[in-house]
């Protein structure tokens, strides 16, 4: 070999070697450079700082647990209010609100004829609580008391009686007979035995007025 030829070979490989330094001097700076930039995102908290958007979207998350309490109060105050209407609607006689007991223009016939006249049956409880005090007295007041309370009982029997055969007529007129709802009888001395305030639905007649 020349020494022109042995010169060149000599610069050749001296540019060769110095590429290769240079392009590994380079693959160390950009490693080093993307080392550093992931150092820098967990430096801190130990996690990457969220954007605008992922915070945004992070607060207007629902509150589940404030939702179902809100939810379930609400529900509460419904029900309280529904089972109000129920109470004054079955009080003043509403159909909507009345057990099947109560329901039609049969049954609220029957109580209105019972509201408007004076029954002895619900004089008994007042009654009662006068033996009562008088079964406290020694003697004869004692007997007494008995006798009177059973007399009273008997007039009240007797007089439902004739309230459940006077109220067989007027059904029978008012709605034919062959059209009368059974029951009626036991429905009527039931209302005619309650004490008056006491009666459910309350009266919607007063004693007197008798219904048409």
């Amino acid at each position: 070999m020349t020494p022109e030829r042995r010169a060149d070979t000599g610069r050749a490989q001296a540019h060769q070697i110095e590429r290769t330094g240079v392009s590994k001097k380079d693959a160390a700076d950009a490693a080093g450079t993307n080392e550093q930039d992931t150092t820098d995102q967990h430096v801190g908290k130990g996690h990457p700082t969220p954007s605008r958007k992922q915070a945004q979207a992070a607060n207007a998350r629902p509150i589940v647990g404030s939702k179902d309490k809100t939810l379930q109060k609400e529900q509460r105050r419904q029900q309280a209010s529904s089972r109000e209407r129920a109470r004054i609607g079955m009080m003043e006689g509403d159909e909507r609100y009345l057990t099947a007991r109560d329901r039609g223009p049969q049954r609220r016939y029957v109580r209105d004829y019972v509201d408007s006249r004076w029954n002895i049956g619900e004089m008994l409880i007042p009654m009662m609580l006068v033996v009562l005090v008088m079964t406290f007295v020694p003697g004869v007041m004692q007997v007494v008391s008995l006798i009177v309370i059973w007399a009273f009982v008997a007039l009240a029997v007797l007089d439902a009686f004739f309230l459940g055969a006077k109220l067989k007529r007027l059904l029978g007129e008012k709605f034919g007979e062959d059209r009368v709802q059974p029951g009626f009888r036991w429905y009527a001395a039931m209302r005619a035995f309650q004490f008056r305030p006491l009666r459910m639905p309350k009266p919607q007649v007063k004693r007197g007025n008798r219904p048409s």
